[in-house]
């Protein structure tokens, strides 16, 4: 009969402790796409779409087979990988809106703001989404507060996502090209699809009057990311410096610049997937220019699971139609997708790379970009406020590959709070609930059922109760109590 002793010391306890290893201060490039999924790269087994860029980052790193995002959609991703705290305990941090306020407080711990202790320059360019001013955003003056209030010193970003409005680019403060006389105006009870939320002839989620002159080009996203995110290395590469690279790729709409539409055999989704290993190349080819490769930790992830939706005027068939991405599975053999609890929703690409001090290869250690806080800040001999960044937990030396295990627990979050996943080790547990098919808890031996697809609740009893324990422990929240017998699926 299985049984947890949770009076021994805890494996994440046991983490806590420094590494035994000193090293020259690296910068740190983050890059963070979105709606990647775990089947979206070569170097993660895809056939139909080629990731040259992404692939020679992997083989040149540490590649994980079991790296998550911390929830399955992308503003509690950001929030939990920016502060260390998982987005559930935190109210308002589910998909924010263009008219949220910054769902941070300024005064609290961040990994940018500690990574400026440290002594690094600090830039993020791309999508923010996690809100910006005050509810609702006035986007006609100076936005304040957001990324600079919270640890950048330099921010390039579009606000929320590409189908919300607004549809413009917010450079530190202030939207880009803004006329004066053209203020911009937001109304979010206008739906996507809805005849007045075109914007730039593709559909958007709420509606925009105003800031003509400040509209992105759907179609030059990429090259505005890479180009500003090349520009911040350049002007910082003569001290430490912190790249957080949020690419809009490959989240709807898909609106590939010509250079990339056409160019897979996957469809629009495939071509944006080609256009993001294009950014990918562009910052790896900046740092070996410029002889910063050997000194710069790569760190390359997404924020979420891959899905096949729906593409608006880009869209082939339907939502979901495999027919849509010539067969191309978005989160290969994994269940699940973006906005479940299930691996295909959290377990994403993670690489490291940090040549000479990270050996090229394939760790099966549970990693989750929330320890990112933690671990950096061991990295850069940085003290956390108690209270500050509450789960974020050191395991700098898995993500080195110096060890070969990581995390013991590791709650998978959905879109703001409930449903859960719940992983312990190889073990996963889903208690049900909504965004699953279970009625009840389902138990996953994921190292012999990767794909979910045996539930073995009945057979460990003890082990999803004291699994069940665990979670409600962690989150503070109560759990469905029906379970159903294990099944085929």
């Amino acid at each position: 009969m299985f049984r947890f002793v949770f009076g021994l010391i805890p494996l994440w306890l046991l983490s806590q402790a420094p590494p035994a290893y000193t090293a020259e201060k690296p910068n740190i490039v983050l890059i963070y796409g979105d709606d990647i999924g775990y089947g979206d790269l070569g170097c993660y087994g895809a056939t139909k779409v080629q990731t040259p860029n992404c692939d020679r980052l992997a083989a040149s790193g540490l590649r994980f087979t079991d790296g998550h995002s911390v929830a399955s959609v992308c503003t509690p991703s950001r929030y939990s990988l920016m502060t260390g705290e998982y987005a559930f305990r935190k109210k308002g941090t589910g998909i924010a809106s263009g008219l949220q306020g910054l769902l941070i407080d300024p005064d609290r711990t961040t990994l940018p703001s500690m990574l400026q202790k440290a002594g690094y320059r600090t830039g993020v360019v791309g999508k923010w989404h996690l809100g910006l001013g005050t509810t609702p955003t006035n986007y006609n003056g100076v936005i304040k507060p957001g990324p600079r209030e919270v640890g950048f010193d330099y921010a390039w970003i579009l606000p929320a996502t590409g189908d919300r409005v607004p549809c413009v680019w917010v450079e530190n403060d202030r939207v880009v090209n803004l006329e004066p006389k053209d203020p911009i105006t937001l109304d979010y009870s206008v739906k996507r699809g809805d005849k007045q939320s075109f914007v730039n002839g593709v559909p958007r989620i709420g509606g925009q009057t105003g800031g003509k002159a400040a509209l992105w080009k759907d179609d030059e996203m990429s090259f505005e990311i890479a180009d500003k995110s090349c520009g911040f290395i350049e002007r910082s590469k003569d001290k430490p410096f912190f790249l957080f690279m949020a690419t809009h790729n490959i989240h709807v709409p898909r609106v590939p610049n010509a250079k990339f539409k056409g160019k897979s055999a996957c469809g629009v989704r495939g071509d944006a997937i080609i256009e993001f290993d294009w950014m990918v190349g562009q910052v790896l080819d900046k740092l070996d220019k410029l002889g910063l490769a050997e000194n710069t930790l790569v760190v390359f992830t997404s924020d979420n699971g891959g899905i096949n939706d729906d593409n608006g005027p880009d869209k082939i068939h339907g939502i979901g139609d495999p027919d849509a991405t010539n067969g191309h599975k978005p989160n290969g053999m994994l269940r699940g997708t973006k906005g479940t609890v299930y691996e295909g929703g959290t377990r994403v690409p993670f690489v490291v790379r940090w040549p000479g001090k990270v050996k090229p290869g394939t760790s099966n250690a549970l990693v989750s970009q929330i320890d990112l806080l933690a671990s950096l800040a061991a990295l850069n001999k940085q003290t956390i406020p108690k209270g500050q960044a509450p789960d974020s937990e050191n395991h700098l030396e898995a993500l080195l590959g110096a060890k070969k295990t990581g995390r013991e627990f590791l709650v998978e979050q959905s879109n703001g709070g409930a449903p859960f996943g719940f992983r312990h080790g190889t073990w996963k547990l889903v208690p049900g609930g909504p965004k699953t098919k279970e009625s009840g808890p389902a138990l996953y031996d994921l190292a012999t059922d990767v794909g979910e697809a045996k539930n073995l609740a009945t057979i460990h009893p003890d082990r999803v109760s004291a699994m069940r324990a665990k979670l409600a422990e962690i989150t503070g929240q109560p759990l469905p109590n029906k379970a159903r017998k294990p099944e085929g699926e």
